[in-house]
């Protein structure tokens, strides 16, 4: 997401240590989601809509999973842990531009309404695609009988507009990397792979319940599947 990690210099400091801040699932979400992106772009613009819609699939169970995970997983997974409010929000902005930035244990408050964009937008672009017809009413998402053919259409016309605020995003993030990795010496990307990240030794690892996982999976392939056959069980 457009705040993956907070991760200090790899020079090691007094008092600190490495500890884990990202658990397995958040971190393999987000290296799922992103293949799936790129090949549901591919299988749109190549008009190869049977891939398209299996790879809209995948997105949507990710999505599900995500929801579910910020409820029940890893601390730093959690929405109620990096959801903050506006003042939170300008603090941090402020920090930055004084030159007193800390890296968070987490999302910083920033970070955290950028992913709660992201998840949101991609939510979005997914339930449009859902109720899509084209223009020739041969090719149409799973939901698509329930609405009709010029709401299908308009929802198609949605899903595309949403799809080119995605991209929006996604250069937002690499942007954000960018900056973090440049301007304030934090890598980003290398704590979303290994999910550990230099930090306070009072900062406690993060863990998580592979039940709750398992659970999650289960929950997020059967809506998936519900879906995929439009509800027609």
């Amino acid at each position: 997401m457009p705040d993956a990690a907070m991760t200090a210099s790899d020079t090691p400091a007094p008092g600190t240590r490495l500890a884990r801040i990202w658990d397995a699932p958040i971190r393999l979400f987000h290296w799922l989601l992103l293949p799936l992106i790129a090949f549901s772009w591919w299988s749109g613009e190549r008009h190869e809509m049977e891939w398209h819609r299996l790879s809209g699939y995948g997105i949507l169970a990710l999505l599900v999973f995500r929801i579910y995970w910020g409820f029940f997983g890893g601390r730093t997974a959690r929405f109620a842990q990096f959801l903050r409010g506006p003042g939170a929000a300008l603090a941090y902005l402020r920090s930055q531009a004084s030159g007193r930035h800390e890296p968070a244990p987490g999302h910083n408050p920033i970070g955290g309404w950028s992913v709660i964009l992201m998840l949101a937008t991609l939510v979005a672009m997914v339930l449009a695609g859902l109720f899509a017809v084209d223009v020739d009413g041969l090719e149409s998402g799973p939901l698509a009988d329930y609405v009709s053919f010029d709401q299908g259409r308009l929802a198609s016309d949605i899903h595309g507009i949403i799809f080119n605020l995605l991209l929006a995003l996604i250069v937002l993030h690499v942007a954000a990397i960018f900056f973090y990795t440049v301007r304030l010496r934090q890598n980003l990307v290398g704590p979303m792979i290994h999910g550990r990240r230099r930090t306070g030794e009072q900062v406690a690892d993060v863990t998580t319940s592979p039940w709750r996982a398992l659970i999650g999976i289960a929950i997020a392939g059967a809506c998936a599947y519900a879906v995929a056959r439009g509800f027609r069980l």
